[in-house]
């Protein structure tokens, strides 16, 4: 396993991380929690000593399982949460509605984005109560609140870093002038955004360039595609009831079809590292610039040992620009 410092902290984290989202088992259809525990432990045997969770992942549970899991190893382990997401309240800007067809237990649940001081404080007392633990590694903001000057967020996330309930502070979905508005009032360490061989918005908004620049450390989520550049999601998959990816032109049939030919033309390369269609994918993306660490999710023991191994994956600078060039072809017709 490869590490990579997260920013200019002291903090080593291995660059291929432990995603959490489907331990929430809201719009996943649905999560085993000893699976879950499981995998966990399965990533920390690998190597992998970063995990990544959120209060918003199943309203509390993914963080709950993510605390079950590494009570006996947390020296082992960096944990990242996250803050900025209340579903108990009506404050900040409303974000979204569950639907009621979401959450079986729960109904109709309104979101909204609150990065107020005070709520922030309260999410990470919550947080740290969930998990059981006295400290959390990194504590990024989910979503950005317009409600809210990024100087008062930053402000009290400073506090908790001085008081030790926090270590690291990092932003999530945020744009490059939201980063450069968080660098001006302390040390901001990570930008966690979507970014994958599909999802390319950080490529051009410059924000990899940015991170790089800058030293910030840059934590791609969902580099898979919610599993559609895995090589596993054909054509023919059948989504259990609840999986938000029933609700997505990206994984209509058309879609998966011509993800499955794109796919096709990367064969020889992974063949010739003996990886898997997902390894190779998630080795291409971390050698692109400025991206330092994947989150990828591990439903099982077998998912989290496949997953692992890809950081040890290196594409030579003819195969990735092979792969770019493919991939760029295929992006014009990719949802």
């Amino acid at each position: 396993m490869k590490f990579a410092k997260l920013g200019k902290s002291n903090i080593e984290g291995s660059v291929l991380a432990l995603g959490t989202w489907s331990f929430g088992g809201w719009t996943w259809g649905g999560q085993d929690e000893t699976a879950a525990i499981d995998a966990v432990h399965a990533a920390i045997d690998c190597g992998i000593n970063l995990i990544d969770t959120a209060p918003m992942y199943g309203f509390g549970k993914s963080e709950e399982i993510v605390g079950k899991a590494i009570k006996d190893r947390r020296n082992d382990v960096i944990i990242a949460s996250k803050c900025g997401l209340r579903w108990d309240c009506a404050d900040g800007v409303h974000f979204f509605d569950t639907g009621k067809d979401d959450i079986k237990d729960n109904g109709n649940i309104g979101v909204y984005r609150n990065l107020r001081p005070a709520s922030i404080r309260l999410e990470v007392e919550n947080s740290l109560k969930r998990m059981n633990i006295d400290c959390i590694d990194l504590m990024q903001t989910h979503w950005q609140d317009p409600t809210t000057p990024i100087e008062e967020s930053m402000g009290e996330l400073l506090k908790l870093q001085e008081e030790g309930k926090i270590r690291a502070i990092g932003a999530s979905n945020a744009t490059v002038n939201e980063l450069k508005q968080y660098l001006s009032v302390g040390d901001l360490v990570v930008n966690q955004e979507k970014y994958s061989m599909i999802d390319y918005e950080m490529e051009d908004s410059g924000q990899l360039n940015f991170c790089a620049d800058s030293s910030i450390a840059f934590l791609a989520y969902s580099p898979m595609a919610q599993g559609l550049l895995s090589g596993k999601v054909t054509p023919e998959r059948k989504f259990n009831e609840g999986d938000q990816r029933l609700r997505y032109e990206r994984f209509s049939t058309e879609n998966r079809v011509n993800m499955q030919k794109m796919l096709s033309e990367f064969a020889n390369i992974a063949e010739t590292h003996n990886a898997t269609m997902a390894q190779l994918v998630m080795a291409w993306t971390l050698q692109q610039r400025g991206c330092t660490h994947l989150l990828v999710g591990s439903r099982n023991i077998q998912q989290a040992k496949e997953n692992a191994a890809s950081a040890d994956i290196n594409l030579t600078t003819e195969e990735v620009a092979s792969m770019t060039a493919i991939l760029k072809e295929y992006r014009k017709i990719l949802v």
